[in-house]
Formats: structure tokens, C-alpha cells, sequence
């Protein structure tokens, strides 16, 4: 009998033997290519970038994996405790394996054999990290086995912390959510450190499957689950039970964040932003790279420039007539599935959808969208509204088959089932007024002129109608904004203010061709000084200007304010006939603005990677004495400016100057009632295709622009002076507000010599029409009376070009015409 139990003992002996070589060798030969676990130390998953504006607000986040990379300090223990107790207990005491959870897995699997239940898993959170990090997905024994092999090697190389702190930020959450930080954010708009037990317990119940439990498809299912996680963290003893139950009685509570554009009135800026980091990143970079991206957006200025343009756009479009409804529904009592179907102007929130339901001689009788409901179903509770007729008057002249008609009464404006926008009429329940998306387009830029930094940009009524930016892609004729340019090479250049040029008829041949320019409305005023000329807008004395000076040096100066990269030095130009941008015509101005100095525009200040690293400046202005380690007695430090003097500044305040007698006398005079120092230009193209103002104050430039898509004329009288600058008024208003006026400085030397407006000559003591000029040192008015493009003109023509004033001075004792 002991021979026979020796005997079987060394047959299991033997048996035990092979059985364990036979392991090893399978062991050995599926471990033999494992992946790489030291790749866990350099580990770098895709992070979410983030757009900020220039005070901290959140204006944007870009995304493949909506992840923000969390280390494990900053977690939370109630969080932590939650995807402990949700998904491994042990997990501060097991070697990489649960030895006790996965026998109690494999006896409940034998159990639940044959009853069609899916097999209950024991994986722990270092078996999951090897999974998500350097395995496939296949469900077969030999991945599992290579799983289990990682996560002792990997809990042999990283502490328990780190293994944990790749979990929680790789695992995904669903609805795009990617790590716990991520997932935060995404279902309850919430860091981290605010998240409850009950909230902590859901987003540590999805990682097993998101869209077992979503919020919305299977709430119950998802509550079930939360519950259970938050007994587990009651049993673990990390929530005591008063509080547990507290934590299970409570809703979901999800509120899903938004994606794309947070910051109200942002998203021409916002993605104006994210093309520029494209072309400096790449796309990579972007969705994947993490950066923290610091802009220049001011959001106050930014939301009055939106609300300027967006006035002053329907303003011109309301005087056009109304061009009928979005769409048509089926009338009806069940209209309110249709109507939920038509999108809103999501970045217009002052306006609804609304759709028609009965059209009387006295308004409209209007049915709305039900209040948003998160689950996007459609509820009952439609609302009822009334648009009145004073409230439709504009409309009243509609257009049809491409004219405007004048209708009797709403019904023959709009019938029942047509879907409008309306806004609703502050103080009165009930009333809105009819509104339509304007068909004119605009853009309009806030720079500061010192630093280049852009505070606000829009670039049309509405990103959701068009996304197309018309401050920064439109190439458009400037028109007369251009002048200033003309005037300043001029100034720059050996003339003077009080120079006199000839605003009279002119003829070009060129090539065969006859050019014949004339001011708007055909009228001239003979010989006129520089500051007559840009004040009045004087096309014909531009023209002469730039052929006395030539165009090569316009075109040089033009390249050098950023205008044109490569300007056609042909006389046409000199009344800008070239296309340019708002962005490039407000950096313009603002050379003017600072005193000469070259600015390059940025709408962002910083961006930093993952790390906190700052990778792009765009303030290059260098201040040794700013990293003082302490302070002994030595000056207050200086930035020190070296940005390029490409104009000189004593020009620069000449040509303010005379802008702001635009402001004050001329096209632009509608903007003096604002009461501050300022200058500007107005212009308008031929056939009034482009109306345009740029203006500034010393420390804001600001440029609008209006104009169709697909050029065509506005109609006449549609000027800078009438539609561009009133938006330009508006915006400053509410900018300046609560703030004092500030004068342009004068540059040091600069005398102040009073001229006769006319002549340009010295005015004497106590006579009126005088103006004061500024000039320059070794220059001043002149001592005879002379203008510039008289030698031109031969007899009756030349005549005809002297005013009656230049004739009184020249024979008073003026010297030759030239």
C-alpha cells in the first residue's frame, strides 16, 4: 500500500513537474514580446487646449479626447475613494493581481454557466492601466495571461499613486469625456474638488460602460449603479452611512457642458484664434497638444462691438424691406414638433423662432419654442405671443420678385405656418417685434495702438448664419480710409498742413487710356490746403498730391503701415483701389496712433504647453530691471519699446490732427458729439460698395467696415460718414464711458502757428477763418502764396479751377502758382 502511494505521489510528482514547465514555457513565450511598460514614465495622452480671454475667462476648448491631465495630488480622497471602492478595494495591498477577487470571479462564473449572464471580470486597476495602455482589446486567455504579467512588472516600477493617477486620466467616461478631470467638466461643469459623494460615485459607476448608464437614456440603470458605488464607499468606510443615504436619495443631477465657444458675443475671435494656431502648431498641437492659450480679448469691449454692429447692420437692412419668412411649417394645432426642428441664431439669444398663426389687418398672432429641456424632447408647454403692427412697421415694405412693395396690412406680408425670428419687446408681456438677419455684412476690430493687442473683433451679424470673418477675410477697396496713408508720406516728405493743392478737374492718360477721377458729387473747391483736402475727403487733390510726390513712395509707405505686402505704385491706388482687410487698415491707424511706431496685431498674448512652459510671447519689449530680486533704491524699472519708427513722429501727430478735423468739421462730424478727442477717416468706394471708418483715441483704435458679401452698391448716400461711422459712435460711447478725456500728445519742438484756412498762408493777429497748425522745426507756412498742380492748367480751365478766395490772395500780393 505505500509502495502504491509512493508510486502514485511520484507519477503527480512528475505530473506537477510538467505541468509547471508546461506554464513556464507558455509563460516565457508570451512574455517574450511584451510591450514596453517604461513607456508609462513618458506618458503624454492627448489634453484638451483651452482658449482663455485676457481676464481668465474660458472662451474655448479644442479636442480629439476632452481630457485635462490631473496629477494625483490634486484628486481628491472622496474621489478617490470612489473608483477604489467602484473597481478595485484592494488596490493599495495586492501585487498587481487580486487573488481573492478573482476566485470569487471565476466561482461566480461557474455558477452563472449556461444562464446567459456575461462573465463577471476581476481585473484591478493596474491590470486595466496595462490593458488601456499598451494591450488590444481581444477577449482571449492569452491577452489576459500578457495582462496579468504587465501588471506585476508595471506595480514592481511605479508606485500605487502613479498607477492610479494614469487610470483616472486615461479611462474614458463617455459623451466625449476622457479622464476624471475631463469628466467633471463634461457632466456637471464642475472642477474636480467641487464634485459630492453622489456625483463622485456616478462618474466612478461609467467607466464600466458609459452608455450602459447615461444620464438621460438610462437613468435608472445609471442611479442603480451610483447607489451601489456609493454602498461599496459606505462598506469600505469611507462614507458613513447617514451620508451614504443622504447620497442615494439624490438625482443624477447631470448638467452636460457645452462644447466649442464658452464666452458669449466670442466666436469670430474664438476661431480666428484657432486658425492662427493651426497654421503655427498644427492640428495635432491643437486637439492634442494641451496648450493654455492666454488672448487679448477684452469680453466687455467685446460684447459692445457685437451689439454696435449688429445695430448698425439692421438698421441699413430694416430700411431695405422685409424679405419674407426662414421657412414654412404645416399650420395647425401640432405645430410645435415642427417648429422645435428649426435651429435657432444660437449666438443671438435675443431672438426666437417663432412661427406664424393667424395674420390680421392689426399683427401677427405667433407660437413659440417650449423652454430648452436638457433631454432635447419636445414638451408641451409651447408659449403664445403677439407681434403688433407697430411692432412689424418696417415690414410693412416688403420685397418682392427683387422689389419693394408697400402692403396694406401683416396678412399680405406674411401668411400662417411661415417661421420668423422675433425678439421679444422689453415691458411688455406677451409682444415681440419681427426681426430678419441682415444681408448687408460688416466686420469691425478694437485694437490697443501701443501694443498691437486686438480687444475686440466681429466679423459679422452672426457666427451661426456665417461664419465667414469679414474683419479678418474680407478683401475689400478701403476707399478714402486710404488717404490718411497719401498724407502722411506726404507730410513725411517735406510738405506741410498748410500746403496747398489744387482741387480742381484732373485728367490721367496712361497706356491709351483716359482717367478722369471726381469727388463725390462732382464738386471741387479749387486750390485747398492739405487738412481742407482730408477733411472733405478730397479725391482730386489726393490724386494730385500722390503724382507730385509719385506713387512709388505712397506704395512704400503703405507696405510699411501693413496696408499691402506688394502695392501697384499706379495713381488709382491713391484712392485705395486695392482690397485689404479691417485688421490690416486698424493697424494702419494705429501707426499713427502710438507715434510712428510699427505694431504687429496679435490676438493672443501667451500660449503655454502641458507643462507651464510659455512657448509664444507677443509683448517682445525688454525690461531688465523687472527681474530685480529685491529692491535697493534703484529706479522704477522701463520697458523699453524696440519696435521699428516707421513714421516719424512729429508726422504722426500732423496727420492726427488733421483727422480729427474730420471729426470735428468734416465727413465724420458725427462722432464730435461724443465729446473726446479723436480722429479718424471715414470712406466710401465707387457706386458705394464699401463704406468704411477708422478711427481712434489715443490709447484705442477702432475700425468698421460695411459692405455685401458679393459687392454691389448700396445705394447713394450710403457713405463711411453715414453708416460706418454712426456704429464707430455707438461702440465708443459705451467704451469711454465713466472715462475722462485724454488729448494726443504733442511731440517735443513742434511749433503752433495759426493759418488761414484757405491759403495756407500766416493769418495775422485777430483774423478770423484762422486755424492753428502744428509744424515741424525749420518748417512753416509758406511766404507766398502757391499750388501745388496749378502748372497743369492753361487759361479759361485754369481760371475756373481759382476760387474766389485763392484770386483774392494771389492778387493781394501772392507770389506764382505752381
Amino acid at each position: 500500500m505505500v509502495r502504491l502511494l509512493g508510486y502514485f505521489f511520484g507519477i503527480g510528482v512528475v505530473m506537477a513537474l510538467l505541468v509547471a514547465a508546461g506554464i513556464a514555457l507558455y509563460i516565457g513565450d508570451v512574455s517574450k514580446d511584451l510591450p514596453d511598460y517604461e513607456v508609462l514614465a513618458k506618458y503624454e495622452p492627448p489634453v484638451t487646449t483651452r482658449v482663455h480671454a485676457s481676464d481668465g475667462a474660458l472662451m474655448a476648448e479644442f479636442a480629439r479626447e476632452r481630457r485635462l491631465y490631473l496629477p494625483i495630488q490634486a484628486v481628491p480622497d472622496r474621489v478617490k475613494a470612489a473608483f477604489l471602492s467602484a473597481e478595485d478595494k484592494n488596490f493599495y495591498t495586492h501585487p498587481g493581481i487580486d487573488m481573492t477577487g478573482l476566485a470569487r470571479a471565476v466561482i461566480t462564473n461557474v455558477q452563472n454557466m449556461g444562464s446567459g449572464r456575461r462573465p463577471v471580470g476581476a481585473s484591478t486597476i493596474t491590470q486595466q492601466v496595462a490593458k488601456n495602455f499598451l494591450l488590444t482589446r481581444d477577449q482571449t486567455i492569452e491577452r489576459k495571461v500578457r495582462e496579468m504579467i504587465l501588471s506585476f512588472r508595471i506595480e514592481q516600477a511605479y508606485s500605487k499613486d502613479r498607477i492610479l493617477e494614469l487610470y483616472l486620466n486615461e479611462i474614458f467616461f463617455g459623451l466625449g469625456a476622457y479622464g476624471i478631470a475631463g469628466a467633471a467638466l463634461t457632466y456637471f461643469d464642475k472642477s474636480v474638488n467641487e464634485l459630492t459623494v453622489a456625483e463622485s460615485a456616478y462618474l466612478a459607476a461609467l467607466p464600466r460602460g458609459p452608455s450602459n448608464y447615461h444620464p438621460f437614456r438610462n437613468t435608472d440603470r445609471a442611479i442603480e449603479r451610483r447607489n451601489w458605488v456609493i454602498g461599496q464607499m459606505v462598506e469600505n468606510g469611507y462614507v458613513d452611512p447617514a451620508e451614504g443615504e443622504k447620497a442615494k436619495a439624490l438625482p443624477l443631477g447631470v448638467q452636460p457642458r457645452r462644447g466649442g465657444t464658452y464666452l458669449f458675443a466670442g466666436e469670430y475671435f474664438t476661431e480666428e484664434v484657432r486658425r492662427q494656431l493651426i497654421a503655427r502648431y498644427g492640428e495635432d498641437a491643437l486637439y492634442e497638444g494641451g496648450l493654455s492659450v492666454r488672448t487679448t480679448l477684452d469680453p466687455e469691449l467685446q460684447l459692445i462691438a457685437r451689439k454696435s454692429l449688429q445695430n448698425g447692420l439692421m438698421k441699413y437692412d430694416t430700411l431695405r424691406g422685409y424679405r419674407g419668412s426662414i421657412t414654412t411649417i404645416a399650420p395647425g394645432d401640432d405645430w410645435g414638433p415642427a417648429l422645435f426642428e428649426v435651429p435657432s441664431l444660437g449666438d443671438v439669444p435675443e431672438w426666437e423662432v417663432a412661427v406664424v398663426l393667424a395674420a390680421g389687418d392689426e399683427g401677427l398672432d405667433i407660437g413659440l419654442k417650449p423652454a430648452a429641456q436638457v433631454s432635447g424632447e419636445v414638451g408641451d408647454d409651447r408659449r403664445i405671443g403677439r407681434v403688433s403692427l407697430g411692432n412689424m412697421d418696417w415690414a410693412m415694405r416688403h420685397v418682392v420678385d427683387g422689389k419693394r412693395v408697400k402692403a396694406n396690412s401683416p396678412a399680405d406680408v406674411l401668411k400662417p405656418g411661415e417661421v420668423v425670428y422675433v425678439e421679444a419687446v422689453e415691458g411688455e408681456e406677451g409682444a415681440y417685434a419681427l426681426r430678419q438677419v441682415p444681408e448687408i455684412g460688416g466686420g469691425m476690430v478694437a485694437m490697443d495702438p501701443h501694443t498691437g493687442r486686438v480687444l475686440a473683433l466681429v466679423g459679422g451679424f452672426s457666427y451661426a448664419a456665417s461664419e465667414f470673418n469679414r474683419a479678418t477675410q474680407a478683401y475689400r477697396q478701403p476707399g478714402s480710409s486710404f488717404k490718411p496713408i497719401v498724407y502722411s508720406a506726404a507730410l513725411d516728405n517735406g510738405y506741410t498742413p498748410a500746403s496747398v493743392v489744387l482741387d480742381g478737374p484732373i485728367r490721367i492718360v496712361s497706356g491709351g487710356r483716359v482717367w478722369e477721377p471726381k469727388n463725390y458729387g462732382g464738386q471741387f473747391a479749387g486750390p485747398s490746403t492739405l487738412r481742407a483736402g482730408i477733411e472733405r475727403s478730397r479725391n482730386l487733390m489726393t490724386v494730385r498730391l500722390a503724382n507730385d510726390m509719385g506713387m512709388p513712395l505712397v506704395a512704400e509707405y503703405a507696405e510699411r503701415f501693413g496696408i499691402y505686402e506688394d502695392m501697384s505704385p499706379v495713381l488709382a491706388m491713391s484712392l485705395g483701389s486695392g482690397e485689404t482687410t479691417v485688421m490690416r487698415m486698424v493697424s494702419a491707424y494705429a501707426v499713427m496712433a502710438n507715434g510712428g511706431k510699427q505694431i504687429k496685431p496679435s490676438l493672443i498674448d501667451r500660449i503655454q504647453d502641458r507643462y507651464g512652459k510659455t512657448v509664444f510671447k507677443h509683448d517682445e519689449r525688454s525690461c531688465e530691471g523687472c527681474v530685480a530680486e529685491e529692491w535697493n533704491s534703484q529706479s522704477e524699472p522701463e520697458l523699453v519699446d524696440n519696435a521699428e519708427q516707421v513714421l516719424d513722429p512729429m508726422t504722426a501727430y500732423q496727420i492726427t490732427s488733421m483727422m480729427q478735423g474730420v471729426v470735428q468739421r468734416g465727413t465724420a462730424v458725427t462722432v464730435s458729439e461724443l465729446g473726446f478727442p479723436i480722429a479718424g477717416k471715414t470712406g466710401t468706394t465707387n457706386d458705394e460698395k464699401d463704406a468704411w471708418f477708422i478711427g481712434y483715441t489715443p490709447n484705442l483704435v477702432v475700425g468698421v467696415y460695411m459692405g455685401y458679401d458679393q459687392p454691389k452698391p448700396m445705394g447713394r448716400g450710403a457713405t463711411g460718414g453715414g453708416l460706418a461711422a454712426p456704429i464707430f459712435k455707438e461702440f465708443m460711447a459705451a467704451a469711454l464711458e465713466g472715462t475722462n478725456p485724454v488729448d494726443f500728445e504733442v511731440p517735443a519742438g513742434m511749433k503752433r502757428i495759426a493759418v488761414d484756412r484757405k491759403t495756407g498762408m500766416r493769418a495775422e493777429a485777430g483774423q478770423g477763418g484762422a486755424i492753428v497748425e502744428y509744424f515741424k522745426p525749420g518748417t512753416g507756412p509758406a511766404d507766398s502764396y502757391w499750388v501745388i498742380g496749378m502748372d497743369e492748367l492753361e487759361g479759361e480751365e485754369r481760371a475756373n479751377a481759382i476760387s474766389p478766395q485763392a484770386n483774392q490772395a494771389i492778387n493781394s500780393g501772392g507770389g506764382g502758382l505752381y
